[in-house]
């Protein structure tokens, strides 16, 4: 089966993401409390983008 080019199933965005993920650990319950969160996924983005504001020292 091939795909078509441009199409529109599975994961799409208009923004790049990096390639490598951040993980972390969290405490137990956490990650099901999170995933139950609509949109968290976009949300903790927001998060980490004010978290990290003003750092200029990142690599």
């Amino acid at each position: 089966m091939t795909f078509k080019k441009k199409h529109k199933l599975g994961f799409t965005s208009d923004r790049p993401f990096d390639k490598d993920p951040v993980c972390f650990k969290v405490l137990p319950g956490v990650k099901d409390k999170l995933k139950a969160v609509p949109d968290w996924q976009e949300r903790l983005r927001g998060f980490v983008d004010e978290l990290i504001k003003g750092v200029d020292d990142c690599q």
